[in-house]
């Protein structure tokens, strides 16, 4: 047994936030297992437990002194840590912890992995993902002599100095089994992903009259539902022939559904011994998959089925444990292409890549394409340099930028009160604009809701009026979002949806004196199957006319549409029906990720936080599609610019081999 003094500190630290009370169980649990195990084990235990719910794969016991410090941990900690940085393998005298060598490992709740202590589950998932990665990298597809020619058909035009990113995706999507294409907002990733279906659908009818069978998926029922709307229109727009156009699917599923997931449980239908029926699998937004959730989905893929991973590497990583996409994409941005693959894509594509090239390329590396052009963003927007100086960590450049006006960011330099929150969340904060050419100006929450009034159809129109009604609140509603850093606390989520809930009610815009009113927005928090609404779904309560022509309350959400109708559908729920959800007035920039707003204002807290990152500040910034305001003190601005991410994870080195 442990000394008592070393595990009642543990009580001391649940105090201080250091650990939860599940991690400090865990420790008991531990201590309680092995007796005799070496000291630092239960502590060690804990920390790792703790690791996971901050989104770490692992401990990294060589940095444990920068973790002591940031929390100011007792001296005996310390010590004890110190022992097991220094000589890891002792710990491994217990039955509790095993070597990642170690073939019995399954029996021990921890894992040893070099510097790398894991919870067995973890460890266990890291190892399947880069497995099966690592077998699909190896699976190098014979190319189509049809693959140049077809090329140039999707993209016309001759080649110039700067490749053409994706056109180079393209074609190393062509010849193999797994490809991550990543790149910024309005970079092209959708275009890109459905000429790579036509490309793909169309080499393959060469060689047979059976079309590739094609499945689209992303994280979450908003991500699912903007990529539906967005790859329609491009499929529309695809130079192939009709019968292969007529083959590129627009239907998109989350990943939960995709999978079959079980109700109540962790697992799901589809797995390695039931795999999906598909050739191909394409996922957007990745950035926002889990460790977890990428293994089952490697799992479940068929063995000679193509894998492609959309994303932006530099948005947040998932809620959950794992930067998934961000460990793909470590090195996205130097190319890092071996001499034998740029030879190729010049030959294939004439597109030259020779900045690119390095000597220590790698076998992931060939399969990784960054787009570097935004469509969206011209030289002058002041989004789009928002995005990208914040993205460089430097705060003194991000802060000037700030400092001017533009016509499409605004900034107040304060901690938020409520008469600069209500003027945003009313108009949208337009007096800190400059004007623009086109004389259009941000909007606030007063649009939507005069909207909804001055739209609304007369008692006796059909249904259909009333569908196209709450088509255009949805929209009208997703023209301004606002979003925060926390779930809780004043600036938090909750305590912002409470004060504009009552800035909106003083303004006589809403009445709260009901749960229930027209034109509360509620989002989604939990997968309903039973009604097909998502995590991440959004709705407004609406009064429309029920069976018997009464007018009743119910909430609208616009639904992807099924195989057959690929168009939206608007879904009427009642209120009572909805399980967990939440107004969302005021959205974590977590929840936000997927979706894109005309406006999106971003409100940060006056006091420092762990949470306030480089990677939330760009992802706060680039859902903004036409204006983006930001309500922080400078001294905030400069601390989320200045740190970065760092989860701890042996994935990024499971591919340090050579590309031969």
């Amino acid at each position: 047994m442990q000394p008592e003094s070393a595990l009642a500190l543990m009580d001391q630290a649940i105090e201080r936030g250091w650990l939860r009370p599940l991690d400090v169980a865990f420790a008991r649990f531990l201590d309680t297992q092995d007796p005799h195990a070496p000291r630092a084990l239960p502590l060690l235990g804990a920390l790792v437990s703790r690791q996971q719910a901050d989104g770490h794969l692992c401990l990294d016991l060589s940095s444990w002194a920068s973790l002591a410090d940031d929390g100011g941990w007792p001296s005996s900690w310390r010590t004890m840590l110190a022992e097991a940085a220094d000589a890891p393998t002792a710990l491994l005298s217990s039955s509790l912890l095993a070597a990642s060598d170690d073939p019995t490992l399954g029996a021990s709740p921890l894992v040893l992995d070099g510097s790398r202590l894991y919870l067995r589950r973890y460890w266990n998932h890291e190892h399947r993902v880069a497995q099966a990665i690592s077998q699909r990298l190896l699976s190098h597809r014979e190319t189509s002599p049809l693959l140049s020619t077809q090329l140039a058909r999707l993209f016309p035009g001759a080649s110039t100095e700067s490749p053409d990113w994706q056109r180079v995706a393209c074609a190393l999507a062509a010849r193999g089994a797994f490809t991550v294409i990543t790149g910024g907002p309005g970079t092209g990733k959708t275009t890109t992903v459905v000429r790579l279906l036509g490309l793909l659908q169309t080499l393959h009818r060469e060689e047979t009259a059976r079309p590739l069978r094609i499945r689209l998926a992303a994280p979450t029922g908003k991500a699912a539902a903007r990529l539906q709307s967005s790859i329609s229109t491009q499929i529309a727009r695809l130079d192939v022939d009709g019968d292969v156009r007529a083959s590129i699917p627009s239907q998109v599923d989350t990943l939960h559904r995709l999978l079959g997931a079980r109700p109540d449980t962790r697992r799901f239908r589809h797995d390695a011994s039931h795999p999906l029926h598909l050739d191909v699998l394409v996922i957007d937004e990745a950035s926002m998959i889990d460790l977890e959730m990428m293994s089952a989905v490697l799992a479940a893929l068929p063995d000679n089925a193509r894998l492609i991973l959309l994303g932006d590497k530099d948005q947040l990583s998932s809620v959950e444990a794992g930067a998934v996409l961000g460990d793909l994409c470590r090195r996205a941005e130097g190319g890092h292409y071996s001499a034998a693959t740029a030879a190729w894509l010049s030959d294939t594509t004439g597109d030259r890549i020779d900045a690119w090239v390095r000597d220590d390329a790698r076998a992931l590396d060939q399969h990784v394409a960054m787009l570097r052009h935004s469509h969206r963003f011209g030289a002058d927007s002041g989004i789009g340099t928002l995005a990208q100086r914040v993205n460089e960590g430097d705060a003194a450049k991000v802060q000037a930028l700030l400092s001017e006006r533009h016509t499409d960011i605004a900034w107040v330099d304060a901690e938020t009160d409520t008469r600069t929150l209500a003027e945003l969340v009313l108009d949208g904060g337009v007096a800190r604009f400059l004007p623009r050419d086109d004389g259009q100006a941000p909007r606030g929450y007063r649009h939507y809701l005069q909207w909804l009034r001055r739209e609304r159809p007369s008692a006796s129109a059909p249904p259909e009026a009333y569908e196209a009604w709450a088509r255009g609140a949805l929209h009208a509603f997703g023209s301004f979002q606002l979003l925060c850093a926390l779930r809780q606390g004043p600036f938090g989520a909750e305590g912002l949806n409470r004060q504009i809930a009552g800035i909106l009610h003083q303004a006589q815009l809403i009445d709260t004196s009901h749960e229930w009113y027209e034109g509360r927005p509620v989002l989604v928090t939990r997968n309903d199957y039973s009604l097909g609404l998502m995590n991440g779904d959004v709705g407004i309560a609406l009064r429309v006319p029920d069976e018997r022509g009464a007018m009743q309350l119910r909430v609208a959400f616009e639904v992807a549409g099924n195989a057959a109708d690929h168009a939206s559908r608007i879904r009427f729920v009642l209120p009572s029906r909805l399980g967990e959800r939440e107004t969302v007035y005021a959205m974590t920039v977590h929840k936000s990720q997927g979706s894109e707003f005309d406006h999106a204002a971003l409100v940060l807290p006056a006091e420092a936080s762990a949470v306030l990152t480089r990677e939330l500040l760009y992802t706060g910034i680039t859902r903004a599609r036409r204006w983006f305001s930001l309500l922080a003190p400078a001294a905030i601005v400069r601390q989320a610019v200045q740190q970065p991410v760092h989860r701890h994870s042996g994935l990024h080195l499971r591919w340090g081999e050579r590309e031969t």
